[in-house]
C-alpha cells in the first residue's frame, strides 16, 4: 500500500466516524447561523447608508451620527462574534477534534508498526 493509498484510506475512515459528523454538525450548527446573522447585519448598514442617507445622518451628540455608531458597532460584533466562537470551540469542538485526532494517530501508528 502505497503512502497516498494508505493516507487516503485513514482519512475516509476518519470521515465515516459518527463523532466526526458530531463535530461537523456542531460546527455548522454555530457557524452558519451566526455566519448568517452577520451578513444581514452588515447587510442592513450598507442598505442604511444606501437608501436611508436621512436616518443614518441623525446626529446624536456632537458631530457623532448614527453611521458612525452603526460602522463602528460594526467592529465590536466582529470581535465579539471572534471571542463567542473561540469560547464554543473552546467547550465544544476541541474536545471532540482532539478525541478523533488521537484515535487517528493511534491507528496510524499501528498501520505503520
Amino acid at each position: 500500500m502505497t503512502a497516498r493509498q494508505h493516507d487516503s484510506s485513514v482519512y475516509e475512515r476518519i470521515e465515516g466516524d459518527d463523532g466526526f459528523q458530531e463535530l461537523r454538525r456542531r460546527f455548522r450548527s454555530w457557524a452558519f447561523p451566526m455566519t448568517a446573522a452577520f451578513l444581514a447585519w452588515y447587510l442592513l448598514y450598507v442598505v442604511l447608508s444606501g437608501w436611508a442617507r436621512d436616518f443614518m445622518g441623525i446626529k446624536l451628540f456632537g458631530n457623532i451620527n448614527v453611521a458612525l455608531v452603526l460602522g463602528l458597532l460594526q467592529f465590536v460584533s466582529t470581535f465579539w462574534i471572534a471571542r463567542a466562537y473561540s469560547r464554543y470551540a473552546e467547550r465544544r469542538l476541541d474536545p471532540l477534534a482532539d478525541k478523533l485526532r488521537h484515535e487517528a494517530e493511534r491507528e496510524a501508528e499501528k498501520e505503520i508498526a
